[in-house]
């Protein structure tokens, strides 16, 4: 399956962390909608296997599926592609076991397995329900099976069997991409070079992405002003001092 391109990837919003006091003009929340479709989905070198084992469905050779990555790399993204492909239902961390004991074949999305909570004896069940009966089941996850949090290996056992796909860190052709499709889900038309300047001195991830444009964005509501490198540096200045003041505690 040939890659799709030139769509950038939306990251889950976040939360900007620290904005500062003493504006003069209300900002008002005016709302941005984020696409996660198929085609809003920016497919590249770290990404591209997973996407198209996501869209090969329902044409998958075992019913388990696998997609590990960091905050912010695109696993929801890609669950709510195959949730709306699949006609899946999305299993809440106390309903696995209901789910199995209900049986059937309707494919099952079972996100953030490793850190949501969930009933480990119903997990395990859920899982060999859905080898036995082939019921496609599709889990995300940040960190590495041997990681979970899990008393026994039953649910890892098992999870091991799935077909496994990674999302690796984003390039900064691709983070540049994300934060122009960010922005335009914004109503902001932002210079290429303030883009760039932006690119080249933030973190490396696109959860930094999804923070700095929301800060960008909020800025230069409150000045009535474009998105500017002035309005940039002082994003950047403001996210660092977010991180400064809150630890990080994602994986």
């Amino acid at each position: 399956m040939q890659a799709k391109s030139v769509k950038p990837m939306i990251a889950e919003d976040a939360d900007p962390g620290v904005w500062p006091e003493g504006k003069t003009q209300l900002v008002l929340n005016l709302g941005h909608v984020a696409a996660q479709t198929a085609d809003d989905f920016m497919v590249c070198e770290g990404n591209h296997l997973a996407f198209e084992h996501v869209c090969a469905f329902p044409d998958w050779p075992a019913p388990l599926a696998l997609v590990e990555g960091a905050a912010k790399s695109g696993k929801s993204h890609l669950a709510r592609i195959w949730l709306a492909q699949a006609d899946a239902v999305a299993a809440e961390p106390d309903a696995v076991e209901s789910l199995a004991a209900e049986g059937g074949t309707r494919p099952v999305l079972v996100e953030d397995i490793d850190r949501a909570g969930y009933d480990e004896v119903g997990l395990f069940h859920l899982l060999n329900q859905s080898m036995r009966d082939e019921r496609p089941l599709l889990m995300t996850a940040r960190s590495p099976i041997a990681e979970w949090p899990y008393r026994t290996n039953d649910v890892k056992s098992r999870a091991r069997l799935a077909a496994w796909f990674s999302l690796t860190a984003p390039d900064d052709i691709l983070l540049s991409q994300m934060m122009v499709k960010l922005f335009a889900d914004r109503q902001l038309s932002v210079d290429p070079k303030v883009i760039s300047y932006l690119v080249a001195r933030m973190e490396r991830s696109s959860e930094e992405v999804v923070a700095l444009v929301s800060i960008a964005d909020r800025l230069a509501l409150s000045r009535g002003r474009a998105v500017t490198r002035a309005i940039a540096a002082e994003a950047l200045a403001l996210r660092a001092a977010a991180r400064a003041d809150k630890p990080d505690t994602e994986s």
